[in-house]
């Protein structure tokens, strides 16, 4: 939740948040372990009190044990991962009536599981599905009841930086070489072979026919890379001409990301195997217009094409084409930001997972 950046450990410190809150409101107790966190690195944070919650330090015995010892009384327990819903599967031997809600962002849970995973997975009384995607998916992969799993998209980070000034903008704008009249194409993502998936490579790809119509045209491909990855990138551009319009910027720490969006004048990324995509919302949380793939959880993020453009992923084509209908007529591509705050909000989120917590209590009581 906390030693690690990235959308999984940002959906988890929300919904400890939201559970907290939750706990508050209706006199519940609430306690959140982490394996992989240490004990301090709760202290201070904004999302809840340090008092509910438990780090391990990677003690994966002792965080197991621990766990299954408090859910000897627990309940509801809810799992943030699939790899650890051996924990809720032991709970419910011991604890036949607690209720098993585990969370699935995407392309953890879409593929094989392993033989265990898959028998698993049906102790789950609940799945909460990041997009209808997924749920489609695990729904036709695993043989997963329908009944069982629910779509509770991501949300908004409630407390995400307002935009920035003219000032810290242009001050980016410098340390990338970026003139006034450049238009930005971003994308934020981990660089990786195995997170490829992303579409970088198509916007490299369409950056070639988009420079060669406006060569004021920057490319931003920001975030932490793996050596090989930063190398195939490299290669990429050397071998396209595109060293003066695309900039790696490498990783680019949580203070400085209010600023980056606010320095970019679109966000695109292509993916095909989103789960959902929470750097879409927060994109359009500052004004970006947004080009997002068709075939994955990114169009519940963009809710179907109503708070962006949705595109072929593979194709180079489509994503120049998408480019140039928004920079022709930037107004009437920015996103609502009234429609994004009604469907991603976190007090939409909060509302939402309230909503699937008493319905599962109420199955209790039955």
């Amino acid at each position: 939740m906390f030693s690690a950046t990235g959308g999984i450990e940002k959906v988890c410190r929300i919904v400890g948040k939201a559970l907290h809150e939750y706990g508050l409101e209706n006199n519940t107790l609430v306690n959140i372990m982490s394996m992989h966190d240490e004990v301090q690195e709760a202290d201070d944070n904004i999302y809840f009190p340090s008092e509910i919650f438990t780090g391990y330090g990677a003690a994966k015995a002792s965080f197991v044990m621990n766990a299954v010892k408090e859910g000897k009384h627990a309940d509801i327990v809810l799992i943030s991962h699939i790899n650890l819903l051996v924990i809720g599967w032991l709970i419910k031997k011991i604890n036949p009536s607690a209720k098993i809600m585990l969370m699935a962002h995407g392309i953890e849970i879409w593929g094989e599981l392993d033989t265990f995973k898959k028998r698993i997975l049906h102790c789950c009384d609940r799945i909460l599905c990041v997009s209808n995607f997924t749920l489609e998916t695990i729904a036709a992969k695993h043989g997963s009841q329908k009944n069982k799993l629910t779509v509770l998209n991501n949300c908004l980070d409630p407390f995400l930086n307002n935009r920035q000034t003219t000032a810290a903008e242009n001050n980016l704008r410098k340390r990338y070489s970026f003139k006034i009249n450049d238009t930005v194409l971003l994308t934020l993502t981990r660089l990786s072979a195995r997170d490829r998936y992303k579409g970088y490579d198509a916007v490299l790809q369409a950056m070639i026919n988009l420079v060669a119509q406006n060569n004021n045209t920057k490319y931003l491909l920001a975030g932490g890379s793996s050596n090989s990855e930063k190398l195939f990138i490299e290669e990429l551009i050397q071998k396209n001409g595109l060293q003066k319009n695309v900039v790696l910027a490498g990783y680019v720490p949580e203070n400085e990301l209010a600023t980056l969006f606010s320095m970019a004048d679109l966000y695109v990324m292509p993916s095909t195997k989103e789960g959902f995509g929470i750097v879409f919302i927060e994109a359009m949380y500052y004004g970006l217009p947004v080009i997002a793939g068709n075939t994955d959880g990114s169009t519940d993020a963009l809710l179907n094409g109503k708070l962006g453009l949705l595109i072929e992923p593979n194709s180079p084509k489509e994503i120049t084409l998408a480019v140039n209908k928004i920079m022709n007529d930037t107004d009437r591509y920015k996103p609502d930001h009234s429609l994004l705050m009604e469907n991603f909000g976190y007090n939409t989120y909060k509302k939402k997972l309230e909503k699937i917590l008493a319905s599962q209590l109420v199955t209790m009581e039955n």
